[in-house]
């Protein structure tokens, strides 16, 4: 406990790596390093670095971003030759980088930057090491979203809930922010949108006492829009909650 307890305490003292996979968001991407970087880390980390991870994107998000670097300190590019989902930019992106803290941004503004900050206050306020962030708990309003996306991840929530016995409200919401050394106590494997309920469901499994979940914005996006996720991810979603909380594999 003296060990979890140093760690967590000094919060002030630790770095802060955000994490961003990125494919296709173009027209996104400037506007969420601006509420990035505009953001009052103070009294919360020691400082902070955003690491960008492109995964083979086909428009100009590359050049973009490349621009957004330009004498900038905290802002590194990465790159993968070849699409391999946002599983596997995340593990890019934490294998490249050495802060103690660590937070997954999307790149696509359906969750807002600002919340990071509410998330390190409850994590500093509660001594944790793990932070979920949930578009489902009360506190906040928010837009109208589908009903479908609602209605299937709420069930492989409660599913997941089942299969750990801890009760969580949101498995899929993008925003995670956790300690690396946690981090390096769990083994991913893998590369797309399971990455969520991989992530969580062996952090729970690992320290369930050390985790919590805070409520944040969301403001969805429809396919048109360049929502990527589709029917066919969700099964694999589902698939991934079958093998890390019901068969337990490693």
């Amino acid at each position: 406990m003296a060990l979890h307890q140093h760690i967590i305490d000094n919060n002030t003292e630790m770095k802060l790596d955000i994490i961003i996979p990125i494919y296709n968001e173009e027209k996104s991407i400037i506007e969420v390093i601006n509420r990035l970087t505009n953001l009052d880390y103070t009294n919360l980390v020691s400082s902070y670095e955003i690491t960008i991870v492109n995964d083979c994107s086909t428009d100009n998000t590359a050049l973009i971003i490349d621009e957004l670097a330009k004498d900038r300190d905290n802002i590194k590019i990465l790159a993968h030759d070849i699409n391999k989902g946002k599983g596997a930019a995340v593990r890019t992106g934490i294998q490249n980088t050495n802060g103690g803290l660590i937070v997954i941004q999307d790149a696509d503004l359906e969750l807002e930057p600002s919340d990071i900050i509410v998330m390190l206050e409850q994590m500093k306020l509660l001594n944790l090491e793990f932070i979920n962030g949930s578009r489902y708990m009360p506190g906040i309003i928010r837009p109208l979203y589908s009903y479908t996306r609602y209605f299937f991840n709420k069930l492989f929530t409660k599913l997941t809930s089942i299969l750990i016995n801890v009760r969580i409200t949101d498995l899929a919401c993008g925003y995670k922010l956790f300690s690396r050394s946690i981090y390096n106590q769990i083994s991913l494997n893998e590369n797309r949108f399971g990455f969520e309920a991989e992530l969580l469901i062996k952090v729970v499994r690992l320290k369930r006492t050390l985790i919590t979940e805070v409520p944040v914005h969301y403001f969805p996006r429809n396919v048109g829009d360049g929502k990527k996720i589709t029917n066919l991810d969700g099964f694999k979603i589902f698939w991934t909650i079958i093998k890390y909380g019901l068969l337990r594999l490693k």
